[in-house]
């Protein structure tokens, strides 16, 4: 039968040996994405818990393989170990999610009496069923080795109906408490776009957590009455899981990931809008910045900053200060905006001057110009050296235009 003519369910089963890789490729790609942040930052509590989040989601979708689940049954010399060794990963990582939720929604800093029972609520609940079910499992009866369906296969078997049930609603009720705090959280006012966003995702992904927990209860329910939806258990909840697990993954890391490339870029942004001026003082210098290969983006920001203002500094004295006062007048009259005038008026200022210099002579210069305000606009001064026509605009008003006495270029 080719993949074309297979149904839903006959193509989940027919992929199901190697569904699991997915997830877990994509898992393990986040956190390697993420480890280098969590190296860097490694006193970062929430990172290190988002980082061991990762690593465990990762396990879980590692070990509920049927080639991992054969090969610890082998290696353990125990038929079904994986059973309770898959339900303990997956009822840890439920949490895990608890506690970092309460953590990240209460912040590091709150130590409050409430907080602290909280965390230690979910970790002595989640302990005590992880060892009821290792318990379960040690007075159970499991001879046949199920790789993909031992929760339906013996769900009437006695000790272990009741570990496939402790971890079933350990796993429900992890997913219906997260998704209240979740969606209550969303709607709190004043909350970062990229918080916002990854709680978004959160909630998806734990909202297709109850679907997948409603696949597998009714499919344990239904082998208790006696009848057969095994392909609920094997076929439709195997990819919600998947799935809930990358919307979980990319919840718990956007809000870092987001806020970090938003830093990263708002950094390489200011480091290409001082390139004009950069180009500017680098003529006037007659060199610029040595190359350094490991410099980091915000290292490279500073030293082309410093290089700038450098450059400027002894530059200012050929700075016409009447002349700068005409042309910002002019950039008014042309109805420009008073920080953009600002901006012109300094970028057409610092180009008289350095054409001034080039024709001075030793001792040349004024002196008494006040740089604060060239040095602190050199960001907007050199975006404004990006637009030739604005300042052979306010150039020509400015030898045509008359300045009145009462005006002033404001600080």
């Amino acid at each position: 039968m080719t993949a074309l003519a297979l149904t839903p369910v006959e193509f989940v089963n027919e992929f199901y040996p190697n569904f699991w890789w997915i997830p877990a490729g994509i898992l393990a790609a986040a956190l390697g994405i993420k480890l280098p942040s969590i190296i860097r930052l490694w006193n970062d509590p929430l990172l290190r818990a988002v980082g061991g989040l990762l690593l465990l989601a990762c396990s879980v979708f590692v070990f509920v393989a049927p080639s991992t689940i054969a090969r610890v049954n082998r290696l353990t010399g125990i038929v079904n170990f994986s059973g309770p060794w898959v339900y303990s990963l997956l009822t840890a990582f439920c949490a895990c999610c608890l506690l970092l939720i309460i953590t990240w929604r209460s912040g590091l800093s709150d130590r409050s009496p409430r907080t602290r029972r909280a965390m230690r609520g979910v970790v002595a609940v989640y302990s005590g069923v992880i060892v009821a079910m290792w318990v379960l499992f040690a007075l159970a009866d499991v001879p046949v080795e199920r790789l993909r369906d031992l929760d339906t296969y013996y769900a009437t078997t006695p000790y272990v109906r009741e570990m496939i049930v402790l971890y079933l609603l350990a796993h429900t009720t992890a997913a219906l408490i997260t998704n209240w705090l979740i969606w209550n959280w969303i709607r709190t006012d004043g909350l970062d776009a990229w918080l916002r966003w990854g709680l978004k995702f959160l909630g998806v992904g734990y909202t297709l957590q109850l679907v997948f927990d409603a696949a597998k209860i009714t499919a344990v329910v239904t082998r208790w009455a006696g009848r057969n939806l095994d392909w609920l258990s094997t076929a439709v909840a195997p990819p919600i899981a998947c799935l809930s697990a990358i919307l979980v993954a990319v919840g718990f890391i956007l809000p870092h990931a987001g806020q970090y490339l938003h830093d990263r870029w708002r950094i390489r942004l200011a480091h290409h809008e001082l390139r004009p001026l950069y180009q500017l003082m680098r003529s006037v210098n007659g060199g610029g910045i040595p190359f350094a290969l490991r410099a980091t983006p915000e290292l490279r920001l500073i030293r082309r900053e410093t290089f700038i203002r450098d450059v400027l500094l002894p530059l200012a004295r050929f700075v016409d200060e009447e002349r700068r006062r005409r042309s910002y007048d002019a950039a008014v009259a042309l109805g420009l905006p008073t920080q953009r005038a600002k901006a012109l008026a300094a970028a057409v200022a610092i180009l008289d001057a350095v054409d001034a210099r080039s024709r001075a002579r030793e001792g040349d210069g004024t002196g008494g110009t006040d740089t604060t305000e060239l040095l602190r606009d050199i960001g907007a001064m050199s975006r404004a050296l990006r637009d030739a026509e604005d300042i052979r605009a306010v150039r020509e008003r400015a030898r045509v235009q008359v300045r009145p006495d009462d005006v002033r270029v404001p600080n």
